[in-house]
C-alpha cells in the first residue's frame, strides 16, 4: 500500500502542477503580462511547485535530508536527465541570454550552496540570501525583458494591442481561478502523500533519507520539467527545453532549498558525504553546462547521450549505497574526482577549439571583403 500511495502521490503532484500553471498562465496573459514574465515567474514556478510543496512539508515534519536530497537530485535530473533525453530526440538550441547571463547564475547559485553548507548545514539566515538573490535576478530579467520590447516596437503597436486584447469573461476567470486553488491543494496532498511514503520506505529497507529524496523523490518531482522540456523538444521549440532546465534550477536553488531552511528550525543540515559528494557533482554538473552550450549554441545528440549515461552512473551509485553493494566510496571517488573532472576538461577544449576556428573563419572572411 505504501508504494502506491507512492505513485499517488507523484500522480497527484505532476497533475496539480500542470492545472497550476495552466490556471495562471491564462490569467496572466488576458491580464496583459508579457509572455518573458510570464516563463520567469508563472511557469518556473509552476514546474517546479513539485519540488517545493515536497521540500517545505518535509522540512515541516522534520524530515529535512529529504528537502535536500530533492532539490540535489532535481538539479542532476535536470541537466542530465531532461536535456540528455531532450536532445536525444532532437538536438537542442541554446539562446546567447542562457550563455551569457543564465547559466552562470545557476553556476553561481550552485557554488553558493555549496559554500553554505561547508559549515554542515544551511541555516535560515543564508536561506533568506539565497531567496534575495533569486529576487535581484528577477527584478533585473523583469527590467531587461521591457527595456527590449520597448526598443523593438514602437507605442502605437503597443497601444494596439493593448486595444486588440481579449477580454477574459466572469466563467473563463472562475475557471482558470478554480485551477489554481485545485492545483494548489493537489500540490500540498501529493507532497504529503508523496514524503509520508518516501519515509516508511527508507524506514522499511534501511535506507537513508538523503538517498530515497536524491532518487526516487527527486525523479518523481522533475517529472513537470520532463514533460515540458520532452514536449517542447518535439514540437520544434528547442530552446524552451534548455530554459526549463536551466531556470528550475535556479529556482530550486535559490527558492525550493532556501524555503526549506527558513521552515526547518534547525535549518537543513549537510553530511560530510552528502557536501563533498552529492552537493560537489551538483555543482561539477553546472559547470559541465557552460563549455556545451557556448561551443555551438546547441546541445547535440551525443553530447545528450553523454548525459544520458553520467546520470545512470551516478543513480547505479546511489542504488549501490543504498544496497551496501560493493565499494561505495571507491565509485564516488572515481566519479567525482576522475569521470567528471575529465569529462569538463574534454567539453572545454573542445569548446575552446571551436570557437577559435569560428574567429579563425570570421578573420579569413574579413579579409577577403
Amino acid at each position: 500500500m505504501t508504494y502506491v500511495l507512492l505513485l499517488v502521490g507523484l500522480v497527484i503532484l505532476v497533475v496539480g502542477a500542470e492545472l497550476l500553471v495552466r490556471g495562471s498562465v491564462t490569467l496572466a496573459a488576458f491580464a496583459g503580462v508579457s509572455p518573458l514574465i510570464i516563463g520567469l515567474t508563472v511557469v518556473a514556478f509552476g514546474t517546479s511547485a513539485p519540488e517545493l510543496a515536497v521540500s517545505s512539508v518535509s522540512s515541516l515534519k522534520g524530515d529535512s535530508e529529504i528537502a535536500l536530497g530533492n532539490v540535489i537530485g532535481s538539479n542532476i535530473c535536470n541537466i542530465l536527465l531532461i536535456l540528455g533525453i531532450s536532445a536525444v530526440i532532437v538536438p537542442l538550441s541554446v539562446s546567447s541570454q542562457l550563455v551569457r547571463l543564465d547559466v552562470p547564475v545557476m553556476i553561481a547559485s550552485s557554488v553558493a550552496v555549496w559554500g553554505t553548507a561547508y559549515d554542515g548545514a544551511i541555516t535560515r539566515v543564508e536561506g533568506i540570501l539565497l531567496f534575495l538573490g533569486f529576487i535581484l535576478y528577477t527584478i533585473y530579467m523583469i527590467r531587461k525583458g521591457r527595456r527590449e520590447e520597448a526598443s523593438r516596437r514602437s507605442a502605437i503597436e503597443l497601444e494596439a494591442d493593448f486595444e486588440a486584447h481579449p477580454v477574459l469573461s466572469v466563467s473563463q476567470g472562475i475557471l482558470n481561478a478554480v485551477y489554481i486553488l485545485v492545483g494548489l491543494g493537489m500540490l500540498v496532498l501529493g507532497a504529503q502523500l508523496l514524503v509520508d511514503s518516501a519515509v516508511k520506505i527508507a524506514t522499511e529497507f534501511g535506507i537513508s533519507e538523503i538517498v530515497i529524496g536524491l532518487t526516487i523523490v527527486a525523479i518523481g518531482t522533475s517529472l513537470p520539467e520532463l514533460a515540458t522540456s520532452v514536449v517542447a523538444a518535439m514540437k520544434g521549440q528547442r530552446d524552451l527545453a534548455v530554459g526549463n532546465a536551466v531556470g528550475s534550477n535556479m529556482f530550486n536553488l535559490m527558492i525550493v532549498l532556501p524555503a526549506a531552511a527558513v521552515l526547518s528550525p534547525a535549518g537543513v543540515p549537510v553530511t560530510t558525504s552528502v557536501l563533498w559528494f552529492d552537493l560537489a557533482v551538483m555543482t561539477m554538473i553546472a559547470l559541465i553546462c557552460w563549455p556545451i552550450f557556448i561551443s555551438r549554441a546547441t546541445v547535440s545528440r551525443f553530447e545528450g547521450v553523454v548525459m544520458l549515461g553520467l546520470f545512470a552512473a551516478y543513480t547505479a551509485i546511489l542504488i549501490a549505497e543504498a544496497t551496501k553493494y560493493g565499494s561505495v566510496q571507491t565509485l564516488k571517488t572515481g566519479y567525482s574526482i576522475v569521470i567528471l573532472p575529465a569529462v569538463i576538461v574534454v567539453v572545454s577544449i573542445a569548446a575552446l577549439i571551436h570557437l577559435r576556428g569560428g574567429r579563425s573563419e570570421s578573420a579569413v572572411a574579413q579579409s577577403k571583403t
